[in-house]
């Protein structure tokens, strides 16, 4: 079966106008790429067409582009409600629905079975399996993630994802086709749930999470420490508010059962929120009270909370991630920034602190709470005992000259 490059992408099937299908249709758009929009209905196009229009106008404004570029974009989008239609002539398919496994294998199925055989079938997923989606189909080779982030059209991560199957052929094309986005793309090398990203957020959530719970510290304390002692863009709690925590609470869940007990979920936080359809922002409350805009933190509350015990559990859930191979320090630290506005990625901070610092501040938390969440990685105890503890020593996840 002929491989396809990224050189070849030039029409493209976008699966599902919900929360990000519209973005990511425009992304394409814009960088010239023929699109088929796919969606159940005539109303959700007639609206994702509006938002599109919308955002477009939003970077005519803003000077990103002509009018005449936004225009023609517009016109490189084509909608409809038929599979037929939308994949039948196509060389990449993207595929953005909702997170059910049975839905998106369906999907993949439904792809492949009308697809040109050349042409690779990617998942937007956030945390299940590529894999066993890729199984839905004849083509496992020629299927991947490519995880994008809110909102596609702006954002500059994407998540490229090796299935168990997937060719390293497709994995480059993805790759490639990323890269002519606008994007930067990192390499998930392995289909582990969570990913890069997603896996190191709920590990520093959860400790956040049962720290609140041990009554440590209050849930305003631990968030204005982390926006004004720790410099992160939100606190954590505000950030799950933001994300949503019905998909926190859901995504905690699945990482898991894949992980096991260093990520034991503190659902006693999240659950009771989620059952009274307190999802966050957007439903006006959560965490916090979203109605009247962004909940204001009080920074005198600030340096209540230990900062550094995030990073700590940060630097040892990207410490496994290296020690299974799944991805590189560079990756990890790339993704992190990218992704989510931490001013520094986990390794290169680890470095800089003293790989032997963060151990035995970990080793501190485990001992006096017994919990697997501080339970150090065994790469990090090896680079210790062999003195690679970080820019200090010349070398640490990073080597230094």
């Amino acid at each position: 079966m002929k491989e396809t490059t990224g050189e070849e992408i030039q029409r493209v099937a976008v699966i599902g106008t919900g929360l990000m299908g519209h973005g990511i249709a425009q992304a394409f758009a814009v960088k010239g790429y023929e699109v088929n929009l796919l969606s159940r209905s005539e109303d959700s196009l007639k609206k994702a067409v509006q938002e599109i229009e919308w955002s477009l106008n939003k970077f005519v404004e803003k000077g990103r582009i002509s009018g005449d570029e936004a225009e023609a974009a517009l016109s490189r989008i084509t909608t409809t409600t038929s599979y037929g239609e939308a994949a039948a002539d196509i060389d990449l398919a993207v595929e953005s629905v909702s997170e059910n496994m049975e839905l998106k294998r369906w999907v993949f199925a439904k792809i492949d079975e009308i697809a040109p055989s050349h042409a690779i079938i990617a998942t937007n997923t956030s945390t299940l399996s590529v894999t066993e989606m890729g199984k839905a189909t004849g083509r496992p080779e020629k299927t991947a993630g490519m995880h994008w982030f809110i909102p596609p059209q702006l954002t500059s991560l994407i998540e490229v994802i090796k299935g168990n199957d997937t060719s390293s052929e497709t994995i480059n094309a993805i790759m490639d086709v990323s890269r002519k986005l606008g994007k930067t793309p990192i390499l998930c090398k392995k289909d582990a749930r969570g990913f890069i990203v997603s896996r190191i957020l709920v590990a520093v959530f959860n400790e956040a999470f049962w720290t609140y719970i041990r009554g440590e510290a209050s849930k305003e304390e631990i968030d204005a420490s982390i926006k004004y002692s720790g410099g992160f863009p939100m606190g954590w709690f505000e950030l799950v508010d933001f994300v949503g925590v019905d998909i926190e609470y859901d995504v905690s869940k699945i990482l898991h059962e894949a992980h096991g007990e260093r990520f034991q979920p503190c659902l006693e936080v999240t659950e009771p929120l989620v059952k009274a359809k307190k999802l966050g922002r957007k439903t006006g409350r959560g965490f916090y009270d979203w109605t009247t805009g962004r909940p204001c933190i009080p920074s005198e509350l600030a340096g209540k909370y230990d900062v550094e015990r995030s990073w700590a559990v940060a630097v040892n859930e990207a410490a496994w991630m290296v020690l299974e191979d799944v991805a590189e320090p560079e990756s990890i630290d790339l993704g992190m920034k990218l992704g989510t506005g931490w001013r520094s990625g986990p390794c290169e901070y680890a470095d800089n602190k003293g790989l032997d610092w963060i151990l035995d501040k970990l080793e501190a938390a485990y001992s006096q709470h017994k919990t697997e969440l501080y339970k150090p990685c065994s790469l990090l105890k090896d680079y210790v005992e062999k003195g690679w503890t970080g820019k200090k020593a010349g070398k640490g996840f990073y080597t230094y000259t």
